[in-house]
């Protein structure tokens, strides 16, 4: 597979894309409106961020009791029943006189149905194209991605303004259902990928086959960590520039989508596997001088230049997938995103509690700097790991021979 044409030349893709993207602008709607509402509430960039990120802080608990659910729920089903649910979540949150704990309650637990749909949605993504599609299926959904947080900032930000957090949160509620709507009409039934009842020690088992690996260790901590400090950055936007947040967070988005087409159609895969490191680099680097607290089109500059970095997680996800067996695929993937959003929500609630001790700025390059010494640290464990599988590889052959 090719081209972006293939790809929607597949049967289903068409479908499967436009039910995510309606979910994306659901997302980032529904996101910025609650920080927005609790920001206001509250004045605590602590709260504010982790109202934002908080369902990422449970993704860690169905990743270790939940996860083997995404190779045995049929897809279809999942797909349209957890978007639902999401809709009634968020339509909650619009409740006036809801009490803050009230409001956390309802974040977490969409957290965690949110946990075992990322394994459902990926693997079923896996499955529509096989696994020499899959790297330029999830380029084009990233980009979509990107676009789509373009549009639901936007749309957010306007709504917001313009009429009410809680409104932009009813529109969100009705996104999730159109979601669900395109994913039950334009999705075929298909069995489970794999056989067995979901159950806690079905996952722990997978997680301990799939964490045995030291190369597949390296690439979910390359996954995890320092992208998810530097999402502790986007988590102060609303605190950091009250009245600008929805601009910052459209710059990110865009800079996303630059990095995506970038890594998923420019570069050829022999330069594209040397560059996963070199851009988490970026992704963290141009907020470091955000110390200085610069000005708003320079800080709009700098995040754009950052989010270029995210088009890391391609070349990191393609090679989680040629290391993973074909029945964990589903289980692999939602491992990474599990694990993906629980560090973003840890390195929000850790990022606000820095905000809170000094200013939004200062915990911005606070983040960044830990960004950029983990990316280090894994890049001086990549090396020191090389030519041990190099000589792992050549006593194969030698003894295949």
């Amino acid at each position: 597979m090719r081209s972006y044409r293939d790809l929607f030349r597949t049967p289903e893709f068409s479908p499967f894309f436009l039910a995510a993207s309606a979910q994306t602008v659901a997302q980032t709607m529904g996101g910025l409106a609650l920080g927005t509402l609790v920001y206001r509430a509250t004045e605590s960039p602590l709260l504010s961020a982790v109202s934002m990120f908080g369902s990422s802080l449970v993704q860690v608990l169905g990743a270790t009791f939940l996860l083997s659910a995404a190779d045995r729920l049929p897809p279809r089903a999942a797909l349209t029943a957890l978007p639902l649910l999401f809709a009634a979540t968020t339509a909650a949150l619009a409740l006036p006189g809801l009490p803050v704990w009230g409001l956390f309650a309802l974040v977490l637990a969409k957290g965690l149905a949110e946990s075992v749909g990322g394994g459902v949605r990926w693997g079923l993504l896996n499955e529509i194209l096989s696994k020499d599609g899959y790297l330029l299926g999830r380029s084009v959904f990233n980009m979509m991605s990107g676009l789509m947080q373009i549009a639901g900032y936007a749309t957010g930000g306007a709504l917001v303004a313009l009429l009410s957090p809680r409104l932009s949160l009813l529109a969100a509620a009705a996104l999730y259902v159109v979601a669900a709507v395109v994913v039950r009409l334009g999705l075929t039934r298909r069995p489970p990928r794999a056989t067995g009842r979901p159950s806690v020690s079905a996952t722990w088992r997978a997680n301990a086959l799939l964490w045995s690996s030291p190369p597949r260790r390296q690439v979910y901590l390359a996954l995890w960590i320092p992208n998810g400090l530097v999402v502790g950055c986007e988590s102060l936007y609303v605190s950091y520039a009250p009245d600008s947040a929805g601009t910052l967070f459209a710059c990110a988005a865009l800079g996303m989508l630059a990095g995506d087409v970038l890594v998923g159609r420019v570069l050829p895969q022999r330069l594209r596997r040397r560059l996963g490191f070199p851009l988490l680099l970026l992704l963290a680097a141009p907020y470091v001088p955000f110390l200085l607290h610069p000005a708003l089109p320079l800080a709009a500059a700098a995040v754009t230049l950052a989010s270029v970095g995210f088009g890391a997680s391609l070349v990191q996800q393609e090679r989680l997938v040629a290391l993973t067996p074909d029945g964990l695929t589903g289980h692999a993937l939602g491992l990474h995103s599990a694990g993906m959003l629980t560090m973003q929500g840890v390195a929000a609630a850790l990022a606000g509690s820095v905000a809170q001790l000094t200013s939004p700025a200062t915990a911005m390059t606070v983040m960044a700097v830990g960004s950029t010494g983990v990316t280090l640290l894994l890049m001086s464990a990549g090396r020191r790991e090389e030519p041990r599988a190099v000589g792992v590889r050549r006593a194969a052959g030698d003894g295949i021979r």
